[in-house]
């Protein structure tokens, strides 16, 4: 498609989709209440619909008395029914995709239902509502003079019984519309090869020989690729190559431990960074301003939210409350019903509210992907920004890391077992354990009080691990590139006793 009509295209999309945006930032809680209500209709006679009546319910305190929440263990007898061919469980349309979660490198795989309406209504409508809002904040923008740099999953779709499973992004690759495709690169037979040692060289191959202007993928694994091309091509500033390029899109994985290392190889003036939050089980906001940390909650893609305070999850005081009356600066873990079947889903995703008109958000981490065996309640969020002020001070680059308690035994004094593996040797090992140590405490007033006089925590023990470590963990498991990711914080030592068998 030529980059004029493409442009002329774009354009009429903004002028449309930015008036509906502005509609449910003025009018959210009622937004909410009719994507509720339309989910309830739509689904009142699947096996769901009909065993808690949701033809009867008409307003969202009954919805929320009648119908228990779930997690995924509660659902995944359905979900293999589903796979299988059983239909009307709990979407009425049928359910061919199914999105094989790698949000985690956990043994045990999870198959989350995509439904038409999902791919149709919120990862493909969000996909353009990126765009216009990028361009709405950057009129000048030559985003269409060139393509789209994606770094998806591998294709790895498997049928079963006429379903089909395998990465969210090889799913959404694989049914893109023609105009996705178009202006995208590298092509969706290189984009979806499994093999990811061979998947690297052919995307730089390709890549090399288009006029990129803007970059899309997971931080970790991009800055792998992205460094490879560089090496390739003998280049040290990605702007000789692609003097155009002028946006990276984000998402997946915390971008602070990254940014600086982003900075050094794309020093374009007009560079610009632009997160997004999306899952395998939706896609829930995204970054609708230059240079801000604020994700906005996107209201209308068929997605209703609730939140649990993170202070009062899994007790006897826990509450869950829709978005009307969340406040601003409180944890909350997140609770969505979707437009492919997922019935007050307790997705595991801990964010707090920065705006409440409109409402915007920051991810924080997970709910089962912190430290707190000893009261210290250390969230990745707190764990990202210490490693970003060590590096800051002592000028190290992160490649990965994971974190473990070290538990205590007999009269001996509890601790975290750090393994992080750096771009480069340490200049002073001793300086950059001070400094973390010390961020980390004005980060968290918890760990800071564990950590006074070393009253109930040691020092942190961090271990800089050889190049390549995490990697052959992950490759170990099947899990090189896409959207895998190493799980970051773990109050049992699993991953980080697995990582030392490797050293």
């Amino acid at each position: 498609m030529p980059a004029a009509l493409l442009h002329s295209f774009a354009s009429w999309l903004l002028k449309k989709r930015i008036h509906q945006i502005e509609l449910f930032q003025k009018y959210p809680n009622e937004v909410q209440q009719e994507v509720l209500m339309e989910l309830l209709l739509y689904a009142k006679d699947t096996q769901v619909g009909r065993r808690y009546g949701f033809e009867d319910i008409r307003s969202y305190s009954a919805f929320a008395d009648r119908v228990p929440l779930t997690t995924y263990e509660e659902m995944a007898a359905d979900i293999d029914l589903c796979r299988k061919g059983t239909q009307e469980l709990f979407w009425p349309t049928p359910i061919k995709w199914f999105a094989k979660s790698s949000g985690t490198t956990d043994a045990r795989s999870k198959f989350i239902p995509v439904s038409v309406e999902s791919l149709e209504d919120g990862h493909y409508k969000s996909g353009k509502d990126l765009l216009c809002l990028y361009l709405n904040n950057n009129p000048d923008s030559q985003l269409f003079q060139g393509k789209s740099l994606r770094l998806g999953g591998s294709k790895s779709l498997y049928e079963e019984n006429g379903s089909v499973f395998g990465d969210l992004s090889a799913i959404l690759i694989d049914n893109a519309p023609f105009w996705a495709e178009m202006s995208s690169t590298p092509s969706s037979k290189t984009s979806l090869m499994g093999d990811w040692d061979q998947k690297l060289p052919a995307i730089i191959a390709e890549v090399q020989q288009e006029n990129v202007t803007s970059i899309a993928g997971v931080p970790s694994w991009m800055l792998v690729l992205l460094q490879q091309l560089l090496a390739a091509t003998g280049d040290e500033d990605l702007r000789r190559l692609w003097p155009q390029l002028e946006v990276y899109f984000h998402g997946g994985v915390s971008f602070i431990p990254y940014k600086s290392q982003y900075q050094r190889i794309l020093t374009q003036p007009q560079m610009k960074y632009y997160e997004i939050y999306n899952a395998s089980e939706g896609f829930f906001a995204i970054q609708d301003r230059n240079d801000s940390q604020d994700l906005l909650l996107m209201l209308d893609y068929g997605i209703f939210y609730e939140f649990i305070p993170m202070d009062v999850l899994g007790t006897k005081d826990q509450r869950v409350m829709p978005l009307s009356q969340v406040v601003i600066g409180v944890t909350y873990a997140m609770v969505i019903t979707t437009n492919a079947g997922l019935w007050r889903y307790q997705i595991g995703d801990t964010v707090r509210f920065t705006s409440l008109l409109p409402y915007r958000i920051r991810v924080v981490g997970r709910t089962k992907h912190h430290l707190n065996a000893f009261g210290e309640e250390l969230m990745i969020e707190n764990a990202e920004k210490a490693l970003a002020q060590a590096c800051t001070y002592t000028g190290a680059n992160i490649v990965d890391y994971t974190a473990a308690p070290i538990f205590m035994e007999g009269n001996q004094k509890g601790g975290h077992e750090w393994l992080i593996e750096f771009k480069e040797p340490l200049v002073d090992e001793g300086l950059f354990h001070r400094m973390f140590d010390q961020a980390l405490q004005e980060q968290n007033s918890d760990y800071e009080a564990k950590r006074r006089n070393n009253m109930t925590l040691n020092p942190p023990v961090i271990h800089s691990v050889r190049p390549g470590l995490f990697r052959d963990w992950l490759a170990a498991k099947e899990k090189l590139g896409g959207q895998h990711k190493v799980p970051r914080l773990s109050n049992e030592r699993t991953f980080v006793e697995e990582l030392k068998k490797l050293l």
